[in-house]
């Protein structure tokens, strides 16, 4: 993937530039600021060329800034690829802010691929550098910072066993038969069991609760068999298929790519057989962080946070840092179901090496409180710990403290990152990750928090800037 020119404008964009033709003010900042900050636009250049013996030669690509303000406009608009691709090609003030301009916009699936090259280390080291560039402006002082967590969902369906088996079933044997279709004498000695298992899944899914009682374990013991014998059926097609030598290259890598898939997905399938067995057959109760959610998005976690209309969800928790003037500071996609208090003393210790002092006021949520931190904010420096008690009695003093004005409009403060994280959800596109791999989830996170704070950085400098009509007078 080789870099362009920067592009010069043509004498068509210069036309439209003198009809008065111009860019959105706010992503014209945006760009002013990415154009100003080429520290940004190199880390994105190491993610491209990364893996390339010879990355100035073949075809010309998509450049790093082209890549990087892509991304941006993409998370800033919540499109998807095609309409990434429909957007920028159809307008003179996108193509401009995407520093294509007059020449050819790639096709969509160019976007997927150079984003796809992005790390979630290189995402996290632009936003850092990003929130640095900002306290060099004065645009943000880090003297408040409020911190909550939330659930970002994976792209899955509701998970059950019966589904999980059914899901099995399917994925195997529609991959089987691509197999098929590959090898040049195709694939001997496979039974399709695909609607026998949906009848069964079915069956199960449309059953009432008196229903269960009685025929919801025989149902799942032929499901289980049906899945089972899939699985085991799959092995000898794959040596098969790897014993094959009378193809070309390309159709080789085809069929190797293929019998990878399926060996990945029937590892997948014993472990929701053994679960589904243990579960429904045995009534043992299986942890946690023992299940396996789908098949698809196998790193889901199960998050529950005592969410009345939400009691459960699938994906991971994100924490999330946001400073007094809307920046995300910090960001963390967890392992896992942790409780809030962990996140704590990692988050001063971020914002001590961002800010190079601790926030005078730290707000949170209940759930971040504890003693212990308590006492690690004050050692720190921060003068306002703002997080109500959890359970236990209150002390006097700490009755008093959580009265007090001071108190109360920290906890007033601590709310606007609810709201922070609806705009994020609503208008960065964060609230489901149609993503694949735990790799590109993160990626969509840093991406949304790094065009959160450039638009912030844009609102920022437009307020920073004089009164015209009182400089007039």
């Amino acid at each position: 993937m080789s870099r362009l020119p920067v592009p010069q404008l043509s004498f068509a964009d210069l036309q439209l530039q003198s009809l008065g033709v111009h860019l959105d003010p706010t992503l014209q900042r945006v760009a002013d600021f990415l154009e100003e900050h080429a520290t940004l636009i190199e880390l994105v250049r190491k993610d491209l060329e990364r893996g390339l013996k010879k990355p100035n030669a073949g075809r010309h690509g998509i450049t790093p800034a082209q890549t990087l303000r892509s991304l941006v406009l993409m998370r800033v608009k919540n499109w998807d690829y095609r309409d990434l691709r429909e957007r920028i090609n159809d307008g003179f003030t996108l193509r401009a802010f995407t520093l294509f301009d007059s020449h050819s916009v790639p096709l969509h699936d160019a976007f997927n691929r150079a984003f796809n090259r992005i790390t979630p280390a290189t995402l996290a080291a632009v936003n850092q550098l990003v929130v640095q560039a900002a306290v060099k402006l004065d645009l943000e002082d880090g003297k408040q910072l409020r911190v909550d967590t939330t659930v970002v969902e994976t792209n899955i369906h509701y998970p059950t066993d019966a589904t999980l088996l059914w899901d099995t079933v399917r994925t195997v044997t529609r991959l089987i038969w691509e197999l098929h279709e590959k090898l040049p004498r195709g694939v001997k000695s496979f039974t399709d069991r695909t609607r026998s298992a949906r009848r069964r899944m079915q069956a199960i899914q449309r059953m009432t609760a008196r229903q269960r009682e009685q025929q919801q374990t025989p149902k799942y013991r032929e499901l289980i068999q049906i899945s089972e014998q899939v699985v085991r059926n799959a092995k000898p097609v794959i040596a098969a298929a790897k014993r094959v030598r009378k193809v070309d290259e390309i159709t080789r890598a085809v069929i190797d790519g293929i019998c990878k898939e399926i060996t990945d997905f029937c590892a997948l399938g014993v472990r929701v057989i053994d679960q589904t067995r243990r579960r429904v057959l045995q009534g043992e109760t299986v942890p946690a962080e023992e299940k396996l959610y789908s098949i698809f998005e196998p790193h889901t976690d199960l998050i529950k946070r005592g969410k009345t209309l939400k009691p459960v969800e699938f994906g991971h928790k994100v924490f999330l840092a946001e400073s007094s003037h809307g920046l995300i500071t910090e960001y963390r996609v967890l392992e896992g179901n942790p409780v809030d208090s962990d996140h704590v003393q990692a988050s001063l210790d971020q914002h001590q090496k961002t800010f190079q002092h601790a926030p005078d006021c730290y707000a949170a949520d209940r759930g971040f409180y504890s003693a212990e931190n308590v006492e690690n904010c004050k050692d720190a420096g921060v003068s306002q710990v703002c997080i109500p008690q959890r359970g236990g009695q209150r002390t006097a003093e700490q009755e008093d403290l959580e009265r007090s004005r001071v108190f109360k409009k920290g906890q007033r403060f601590r709310a606007g990152i609810e709201g922070r994280i609806s705009v994020l959800f609503r208008g960065r596109g964060m609230k489901r990750c149609l993503l694949k791999g735990r790799e590109r989830f993160e990626v969509l996170v840093g991406a949304a928090g790094l065009a959160n704070n450039l638009m912030r950085i844009a609102d920022l400098l437009d307020k920073r800037k004089p009164n015209r009509r009182r400089a007039a007078a």
